[in-house]
């Protein structure tokens, strides 16, 4: 490879989300790594050879055996700054967990002492398989970063977990998972989370009413988990406060489980006390019971049920406006069903925050679905509208806000 710039190894799985890796090639090339493709043999079935020798300059071989006076099989993996392999599929994640080495890919990430990237890319039903699921894991407890895949069209008329995404950000998780930092060829906020702590809070929390009942709201974390792994890809240190989500954790992340929002208020203030930035996507009750019923609430004797008296919870987003300090960015999340945007502008102002996400919530809409369609409303009377679409994109569009108004680094 070419000496002085950072140097990747682009692995290509064998399947049809091939072609996207071509633009993720030419996005590394032109910022500056230089890039190996090292395809599997049944990789080449759908993007050829000559395809990834004219993108990336180099020959490209799936064979231990072509070029062996230059041993590649272990050269390649010693003298990487990163190894990212898209699209990993089910049995790439399967062979490299499992430690075969059957060809040049599966070697290389044999011999990597450098960090290594998997971006996994199959169908819903492969991903969400037990022996998938083990091969993750295997993979992230020794320290490789597994991507969590995008929900969307996959091939065919599926849809559900499991693409590859095609977001700018992905062209950003090489660079930010690598120890060699590409040259910046313009300004792009975004670069400027690398090294700094964030907190994200996802989740709804749930307040208990008896051992068997509890006030809850719909929030299933989707959107906040999409912060996490963008944050992560952009090379913060993260910490997410994660209220009741039966998600995976993301990758790189620490997480910190709560309950209810007097449990998120303490991990939160907690996590921020460092926090360079703190995003509050969590669904936080407004109100808990005034008392918690040691025993299952029954009916009455007429049938009707008894009346719940309510207190208000501690306001976490308005105590961190308080709290912050003044090189700390703080982002709310605003869940609204009518008046949106008045009502967004209204707690941006109470709240005293930098920034707040504003969307619109209800049947089918944000909460537990894979899209979401929002308006970031800024203290500084900024408007940034973000189409609907999947939430990974919009997560793109609040790291970058927010890395645009973190102060510099002295």
């Amino acid at each position: 490879m070419t000496s002085g710039k950072p140097r990747v190894v682009l692995g290509v799985g064998a399947g049809i989300a091939a072609y996207k890796v071509c633009e993720l090639l030419r996005r590394l090339t032109e910022s500056g790594h230089d890039v190996r493709v090292v395809p599997t043999a049944d990789a080449l079935r759908f993007v050829g050879e000559p395809t990834w020798a004219a993108l990336s300059g180099h020959p490209v071989s799936p064979q231990v055996w072509d070029g062996v006076a230059e041993v590649p099989h272990v050269r390649l993996g010693q003298t990487a700054d990163l190894v990212f392999v898209a699209p990993a599929t089910a049995d790439l994640l399967a062979r490299a967990a499992h430690g075969l080495a059957d060809d040049l890919l599966t070697n290389t990430l044999l011999t990597a002492r450098c960090p290594v990237v998997f971006a996994p890319a199959m169908h819903t039903e492969m991903w969400e398989h037990p022996a998938t699921r083990d091969n993750v894991a295997t993979l992230r407890s020794r320290g490789a970063i597994v991507v969590e895949p995008a929900a969307g069209r996959l091939t065919g008329a599926d849809t559900g977990p499991g693409r590859l995404p095609t977001r700018p950000s992905c062209s950003r998780w090489p660079a930010a998972s690598s120890r060699a930092a590409p040259p910046r060829t313009g300004p792009t906020p975004a670069d400027d989370l690398a090294g700094r702590h964030v907190v994200v809070s996802a989740g709804g929390t749930r307040e208990a009413l008896d051992p068997v009942r509890f006030l809850g709201n719909r929030s299933s974390g989707l959107q906040g988990y999409a912060l996490a792994r963008t944050a992560v890809a952009l090379g913060a240190g993260l910490t997410v406060v994660a209220a009741n989500v039966a998600l995976p954790d993301p990758a790189g992340a620490r997480v910190v489980p709560v309950g209810s929002a007097e449990e998120m208020r303490e991990a939160v203030l907690k996590a921020a006390g460092d926090a360079d930035a703190v995003v509050m996507a969590a669904a936080v009750a407004d109100f808990r019971p005034a008392a918690y019923r040691g025993s299952k609430i029954k009916k009455t004797p007429d049938g009707e049920p008894e009346p719940i008296e309510l207190v208000k919870n501690p306001d976490i987003l308005a105590e961190l406006g308080e709290r912050r300090r003044p090189d700390q960015v703080i982002v709310g999340f605003a869940a609204e069903t009518d008046d949106v945007l008045a009502n967004g502008r209204a707690k941006l102002a109470r709240k005293r925050s930098d920034l707040l996400v504003v969307n619109q919530v209800g049947e089918n809409l944000a909460f537990g679905t894979p899209d979401n369609a929002a308006v970031v409303l800024g203290a500084d009377g900024s408007r940034t509208d973000v189409p609907r679409g999947a939430k990974e994109a919009l997560a793109d569009t609040v790291w970058d806000l927010v890395a645009a108004r973190l102060k510099p680094r002295g």
